[in-house]
């Protein structure tokens, strides 16, 4: 499903989007490999932008490309511990929207304190770059809990595991990954 388009040049602003799986060199390898796992007809609505990797953090991305500020989703990785066991999550918010960590979070993970992975950690852990991530790709077993906002999106950009280019997808791919779970009021 992909979606409208309409929908994609509200979010694109002026990125030139093609579909994904067509430019393998734009996405780390998890994240096609997640991308060649989705059904068919999503995958095909999943697009995909080159960008300039110094503006891959997310004001700075769509103060230069016309993008949106609240069509951004965000996804940060975050841990706790618990017996212990260590717990990982994605989370995926809009970026209007702060991942309310130490409450929904925590108890979803069933943890006394979540917190955000350090940089090196998320990197090594997700195959990703920093600045990069996205739900698309994260380590197999943890949860992705999407924000319902950010899953009811006709089209959201998210990173693509690599901080030169931008992904574009319908908010439903967000929920058809295997692990993700919506979540309401995850962004505050």
């Amino acid at each position: 499903m992909s979606a409208p388009a309409d929908a994609v040049r509200a979010v694109a602003g002026t990125l030139e989007v093609g579909p994904a799986l067509d430019r393998p060199e734009l996405l780390a390898d998890p994240v096609a490999a997640a991308l060649r796992a989705l059904p068919a007809d999503l995958a095909a609505g999943c697009l995909v932008a080159a960008i300039d990797p110094g503006l891959a953090d997310t004001a700075a991305f769509c103060e230069a490309y016309g993008s949106p500020l609240e069509a951004s989703a965000n996804c940060v990785v975050v841990a706790g511990s618990r017996s212990g066991e260590r717990r990982h999550a994605g989370c995926v918010v809009l970026a209007t929207t702060r991942a309310d960590v130490n409450g929904t979070v925590r108890r979803r993970l069933d943890v006394r304190k979540a917190s955000f992975l350090a940089m090196d950690e998320a990197v090594a852990l997700t195959g990703m770059a920093y600045g990069g991530i996205t739900p698309f790709g994260l380590p197999a077993g943890w949860p992705v809990l999407v924000d319902a906002a950010a899953l009811a999106a006709p089209a959201v950009v998210v990173g693509s595991g690599l901080r030169e280019s931008k992904l574009v997808v319908p908010g439903a791919a967000l929920g058809a990954l295997p692990s993700a779970e919506g979540v309401e009021g995850l962004g505050r």
